[in-house]
């Protein structure tokens, strides 16, 4: 028989220790993780990644309380020296105390060593110099007054404590002229914080905007180069870790830099609070002292015990709660279809799914919310018994004061508050947490995809043709071969119609002659970005004017308001010009048009962009034969090269060779005499 230890034997207790130290060790390895974390998405922001390191950028934070202490012990000190040539009597009344340690400091080593800090930290910052460039000097700038003041306010707060002793005890001796002296004092510290404060946080939220702006800018710029935005594809909710990269852009990034912002000066707060009132509560009473860190310490690791669960459980809802927009979103953008269809249950029952979701999610929330809040709440019930506990019985002997009582409640109360920083604040440190994550794995995957070298599609500017030589085209993460061994060449003045069974993957060729797919196998030349331009069966309209749309993506100042009026009548849009006098006027496009202007629409684009090879998706399936004629006619008159998929045995006539998908790789080319769209 093993030794028992809570019932187990001892094969189960090493395995049980086993997992302990497993579970020790994981915890540890999540904390390094989500650290590493916070610096990647926080650190560029002060200092750049490639030209510092995390401990620099610890340091550098250290530093800048070296640098605002060592201002406020000079700025006190001329206030002080001020104050005394001015109002000696009163200055040594009631900030004879503070004069005094002032004294003290500057006659001691204590005024070596806060002058050597000082100069530390100063000579930090100007050793990295070159990685505050670009602004970020601006941005410590703001962090160090913000600092400054909450150093300042603090340090009223501890004079507060002193006036309070001195006011309560005037009051117990009924002295009513002092009384009223010290009220004044009082007084006038409160009218002194105000504005200090109510600058600390208009400087805050000025961080705050400047920060999110900030990263913001930089995911965009990321999200949007080298395709990253069309890699990650987040449209396939159940197969990408990259979820709703809108709400990632703009929710996550204004919760991080928010929360960010208010947890480093929570923090700073509480060490400047702690270290203020320390000295104050242990001049009073070294017991209050020590049980107020032994119920901290007891108090603390309680709470954190939950905190994992929570961080868990917000991080599900943050993306529930995504989903569910994204279905609403989805349904406002499909209303016209979706009516057609008389759809209205199946995406009632989608969106119910998603909310479903949100709402069971959040009862876990609720519940573990709840849980937390109670433990809390007890914890800080418990702790306004300590000072009367441990005080009463000196204070009956005459060993302290009223006053000294009740200064040392105010300082027994900073202190807990300071100490239970973190614990106060645990259902935002579990949103903050969660918000890490996801913010990170996004900025994480698009630097990665933004990075990643283009596909070797050859770009030749002197070589006016698309040319294909033995590919073998797959789908992204999928093993069905699309066409096997293709060669083909597409010269100018050619025009290549591709057909096929639906599902044979016509567009899917069109997506690699436009540099969306890299072949598995061969290559292809093809010309300059802007020398090809690729038309959809549903044009995209973009967020934007009717101008905007006729230009896109061309610069709008290429083209004056008589070329776009112009355009717009060759494309048969004449009534666009009667219905739009004014080309800047912006409307829900995709809405108010139907797919057949739309196409005409696209045409128009297309005619503006001119370029070398158009790229045509079934662009005039919801055209009649006659208004497709036309358009196509438009380009053989721009002796533009063409590249066309399509179901219709009326496009034969505008190409020149047509291109047979047949399945499974498999694939023919023949001249358009050669080919009888009945046969096959």
């Amino acid at each position: 028989m093993g030794v028992p230890w809570l019932g187990l034997p001892d094969e189960q207790l090493a395995s049980k220790n086993i997992e302990m130290t497993s579970t020790t060790k994981g915890s540890k390895k999540g904390l390094r993780s989500q650290l590493g974390k916070l610096r990647r998405l926080s650190q560029p922001f002060f200092l750049p990644l490639d030209q510092a390191n995390g401990l620099q950028f610890i340091w550098l934070l250290i530093s800048l309380l070296f640098c605002v202490g060592g201002v406020v012990l000079i700025s006190l000190t001329g206030l002080i020296e001020v104050a005394s040539q001015f109002q000696p009597a009163l200055t040594e009344k009631y900030f004879g105390g503070v004069s005094d340690k002032i004294d003290l400091i500057w006659n001691s080593w204590w005024g070596f060593g806060f002058s050597t800090l000082f100069l530390i930290g100063a000579c930090s910052f100007f050793s990295l110099r070159q990685q505050l460039r670009n602004k970020r000097w601006l941005h410590w700038l703001i962090l160090g007054v913000i600092v400054l003041m909450l150093l300042t306010v603090n340090g009223i707060n501890a004079g507060i404590s002193f006036i309070a002793r001195d006011l309560t005890n005037a009051l117990v001796s009924k002295e009513v002229d002092n009384f009223q002296k010290i009220l004044i004092i009082y007084a006038c510290c409160f009218v002194i914080a105000l504005p200090i404060r109510v600058s600390q946080i208009f400087f805050t939220l000025k961080l705050g905007i400047i920060w999110r702006e900030w990263l913001s800018n930089s995911l965009l710029s990321d999200y949007m180069n080298n395709r990253a935005y069309y890699v990650l594809n987040p449209n396939e909710e159940q197969e990408t870790d990259v979820d709703n990269p809108d709400q990632r852009i703009t929710d996550d990034t204004r919760a991080f830099t928010i929360q960010s912002l208010n947890f480093t000066i929570g923090i700073f707060d509480a060490l400047l609070t702690f270290f203020l009132f320390i000295t104050i509560l242990w001049g009073i009473s070294r017991n209050l002292t020590f049980s107020l860190f032994g119920y901290a310490c007891f108090a603390t690791a309680i709470l954190l015990v939950a905190f994992k669960r929570l961080v868990k459980i917000d991080f599900d809802q943050l993306r529930y709660e995504a989903d569910f927009r994204y279905g609403l979103v989805h349904i406002r953008d499909n209303a016209e279809s979706i009516a057609f269809y008389s759809g209205e249950k199946p995406e009632l029952a989608e969106t119910k799914r998603r909310l479903g979701s949100v709402v069971f999610n959040y009862n876990l929330l609720i519940i573990w919310r709840v849980i937390i809040d109670v433990m809390r709440r007890s914890i800080g019930y418990a702790g306004n018994f300590f000072p009367y506990l441990i005080l009463a019985a000196p204070y009956f002997t005459s060993k302290i004061d009223y006053g000294s009582f009740v200064q040392a409640n105010f300082a027994f109360g900073m202190v807990e508050s300071s100490l239970f920083f973190i614990v106060n604040q645990i259902e935002e440190l579990a949103k903050f947490t969660a918000g890490i994550s996801r913010l990170e794995g996004f900025q994480s995957k698009v630097e990665q995809v933004s990075k990643e070298n283009p596909a070797q599609d050859l770009t030749l500017i002197n070589k006016r043709s698309i040319l294909i030589n033995g590919v073998d085209l797959y789908p992204p993460d999928n093993s069905q071969v699309i066409v096997k061994d293709l060669s083909l060449n597409v010269e100018e003045t050619d025009r290549l119609l591709v057909v096929g069974p639906s599902g044979c993957g016509k567009t899917s060729l069109l997506r690699m002659i436009s540099g969306l797919w890299k072949p598995l196998k061969g290559s292809i030349q093809r010309p300059k970005t802007g020398e090809l331009l690729f038309i959809p069966q549903k044009p995209y309209m973009l967020l934007g004017s009717l101008r905007e749309q006729l230009c896109y993506p061309t610069e709008q100042s290429r083209f004056s308001d008589d070329q776009l009026r112009a355009v717009l009548d060759e494309v048969n849009l004449h009534e666009f010009v009667q219905r739009y006098p004014d080309l800047d006027v912006k409307q829900d496009w995709p809405r108010i048009l139907s797919l057949g202007e739309q196409q005409r629409l696209g045409f128009g684009r297309l005619l503006l962009n001119s370029p070398r090879f158009a790229v045509l998706d079934e662009a005039t399936s919801a055209l009649d034969v006659s208004t497709e004629k036309h358009l196509y006619n438009l380009l053989k008159k721009r002796d533009l090269a063409v590249i066309s998929v399509g179901h219709r045995p009326t496009l034969i006539e505008f190409h020149s060779s047509v291109l047979q998908l047949i399945g499974d790789g498999q694939w023919r080319l023949v001249p358009t005499a050669s080919y009888d769209f009945e046969k096959t």
